[in-house]
Order: C-alpha cells, then sequence, then structure tokens
C-alpha cells in the first residue's frame, strides 16, 4: 500500500492520529494542509511529512495524492469532499459527515456520481474485535430476537465553562454538538451490529454552560490548557441528551450522550438484550463483553484471536492478553479501507462505514433537534424525505 499517497486536511488532534494509522497501515503520508501555509510547514515538521500544502487547490493537483483525509470543522467537510471527489481523489471524511441532512445528501449524490471513487466516514468504534464479534454473533442468531438495546457515550473534557473548542459553536460544527459529534459513533455502532433501522424517536437535550470562555488563540481537541485570556462567548450546542428509539420490527432502545460527565473520559457502551442473551461491552475496559444467559452462568467473552469469529479475528491483529484499543482502531479502519480501494470491486461489501451511512446518521441528528423542538416523536421516513 506504499503506492497509495494521501493528504491529510486539517492539522489537529484527528490529523495526528490519522498519520500515526496510515504508517502502520503502511499507506504514505505525502503531506498536511493546514488553514493557513503556516500552519501547514508547522504541521508537516511535526508530522515529518515531505508536503505542507498551501492550498487545497495544491493538495487536489497533486498527482502523488490518491486519497484526501478530512479532518476540518464540520462546515468544511462539504466543501473540501465535494472537491477532492470531483478531483477524482478518494475520501475519507472525519465524522459527523456534514452540518445537516441537505448537505450531506449532497454529498452523498457526489459520490454516488463517482462510482469509480471510495468514500468512508471515520467512525472507528466499530473496527473494535468485540465489536465485530457482537455482529457476528447477533446477525448469526446466537442471541435470538433483539428485545431492547441501551447505551452511552460519556465524556468530561467540555465539563467547565472555561473549557473551549470549536465544535462548541454552531457555526463551525452544527446546531447539535453532543448527540452528533460522539452519540454517531453509537447510532453507526448499533447498525453495524444489529442492522435494525430506526423508525422514530423522541430526544431531549441541555446546554449547560449558555456562555463559555473563549481564549484568544486556538484550543485544541482534548487539551486541558487553561488560559487565562478569554472572551465569553455565547452557546446554544447540547451539553448532554437522551433519546428513545423505536426500530424497525419492533424493538425499542435508549442512548443518553454526555460532554460534561466528571471522570469520563471517553466511554462509549451498549447493552443488547435478545431472547437467548444478552451482550454488553463497553471502549473503556474493551477486551471483554459480558455475555448473559439465564438457566446458564454468564461470562465474559475476552478477546482472544483463537475463539472469536472469523470476521473479528481479521480486525485483532495480537494474541490474547496484549490489549489492542482506541489507536487500533484507527489502523484497522483504514487498513479495510485502503485495502477495499486496492482489490477494486467496490460494489463488494465493506467493513468501514460509507457516506450512506454517515447521511443516514446526519439523518437522525436532524431528527433529534426536530423532536427536541416539538418535544415529542418524530419518524425517520419523515426527515429523511424532507
Amino acid at each position: 500500500m506504499q503506492e497509495i499517497g494521501v493528504a491529510l486536511i486539517g492539522t489537529g488532534f484527528m490529523s495526528w492520529v490519522h498519520a500515526e494509522a496510515l504508517r502502520r497501515v503502511g499507506v504514505t503520508v505525502r503531506g498536511v494542509l493546514g488553514s493557513t501555509p503556516e500552519k501547514s510547514r508547522a504541521a508537516a515538521a511535526k508530522l515529518e511529512v515531505p508536503m505542507a500544502y498551501a492550498s487545497l487547490e495544491e493538495v487536489l493537483a497533486d498527482p502523488q495524492v490518491h486519497a484526501v483525509h478530512v479532518n476540518t470543522p464540520n462546515r468544511l467537510h462539504l466543501p473540501q469532499a465535494a472537491a477532492a471527489l470531483r478531483a477524482g481523489k478518494h475520501v475519507m471524511c472525519e465524522k459527523p459527515l456534514a452540518m445537516n441532512r441537505r448537505e450531506s445528501a449532497e454529498l452523498l449524490g457526489i459520490a454516488r456520481a463517482h462510482p469509480q471513487l471510495v468514500t468512508a466516514v471515520n467512525y472507528n468504534v466499530r473496527f473494535y474485535p468485540l465489536c465485530h464479534q457482537a455482529r457476528e454473533m447477533v446477525r448469526g442468531g446466537e442471541i435470538g430476537r433483539i428485545f431492547h438495546i441501551t447505551g452511552s457515550v460519556a465524556q468530561d473534557w467540555l465539563l467547565y465553562a472555561q473549557d473551549y473548542n470549536w465544535r462548541v459553536l454552531a457555526e463551525e460544527g452544527g446546531e447539535l454538538r453532543a448527540l452528533s459529534d460522539i452519540g454517531s459513533h453509537w447510532l453507526d455502532l448499533i447498525h453495524f451490529i444489529t442492522g435494525l433501522e430506526i423508525e422514530a424517536l423522541c430526544a431531549d437535550y441541555q446546554t449547560v454552560h449558555p456562555v463559555r470562555q473563549r481564549p484568544r488563540g486556538e484550543v485544541e481537541t482534548f487539551s486541558n490548557n487553561v488560559q487565562t485570556d478569554t472572551l465569553p462567548v455565547p452557546i446554544t450546542t447540547d451539553d448532554y441528551g437522551c433519546v428513545m428509539l423505536r426500530l424497525v420490527g419492533g424493538a425499542k432502545a435508549a442512548l443518553w450522550v454526555s460532554q460534561v460527565s466528571p471522570g469520563r473520559k471517553y466511554c462509549i457502551r451498549f447493552e443488547i438484550a435478545g431472547q437467548e442473551r444478552t451482550l454488553a461491552w463497553n471502549s473503556e475496559e474493551c477486551e471483554q463483553m459480558w455475555v448473559g444467559r439465564r438457566g446458564a452462568p454468564s461470562s465474559a467473552l475476552l478477546r482472544d484471536p483463537g475463539i472469536l469469529h472469523a470476521a473479528a479475528r481479521g480486525v485483532s491483529d495480537y494474541p490474547g492478553g496484549h490489549d489492542e484499543g482506541y489507536p487500533d482502531t484507527f489502523k484497522q479502519c483504514f487498513r479495510s479501507f485502503y485495502q477495499y480501494i486496492q482489490k477494486g470491486d467496490f460494489k463488494a461489501p465493506r467493513a468501514f462505514a460509507g457516506f450512506d451511512d454517515g447521511h443516514r446518521d446526519i439523518v437522525l441528528c436532524d431528527a433529534f433537534i426536530e423532536s427536541h423542538r416539538r418535544g415529542g416523536w418524530v419518524s425517520y421516513a419523515e426527515m429523511a424525505g424532507a
């Protein structure tokens, strides 16, 4: 895969993560583009890549760039991903795919108009090996008919009013934040595991800090640097929220998301209750999955390639007892993406999330907003067709 050249757009936390994972996969990171030439040069030096691009046009004109990773604020996803596709580049876009369902629908349309190119949304969480294992168990009928699903995503990095990042601004990331930015990971994960579609939903959420202190300089994602030279800015995006979900076929689900949960750094949980078994997993203890039974002992399934389903073994490189965690999910996601490109059969099933998955989750997030406004239930079909 060294013959594949990649350009990173964006110079924040995610581009550093992407660069590291791409190198582990064996893909060549050609260069990086920042919001200014100075940022491009600084990032290129930090990441030790040859090219510090001065503009998106320069990226797209580079014949050694075959794919683009879009790691910028959400408001830039549509123009940058669209330009890359029109220039003949494959696209890996950070989530959420766009600011709203109109933008994500436009991107999906552009992607479909370029069937010779592969598009993906970086829902890396589905690449924890035990999430693949859960999918094989659920879809193979091992847990029986699904009754209900519960789950959460919790962080604390925006707990205080002085905690600030571009993601808190509606004009940068969209009207929804916690439910969209990290909640979309859970939505994708549950769909990936179960294949069940969401029929209707009822959402409620809250802004804990209607005013935050914005530093005069930039603050990188997950940075804990406290700055005293600040300005108060009004905030309308959600700090936490909860959603009830009706799934096609009769099952129910419930999700709560928070970026103001003290002590939680990044914890994604699901519990899927079926007729025969319950599966429970969380990212803070990602090496084991609880399997609940009635009439027989419940157990902890440890990640061990020797006992996993084939699909889970395929995203598990280390022997049992040698932990695979967050950085490994990016490696596995990007390996899946670039192997798919290499094989050239773009009609084949794929393990990574595509723009169709990203669009579905944006429709759901827009439905969360509409449900909150109405104070009641909203159907997915209504939002998808609007």
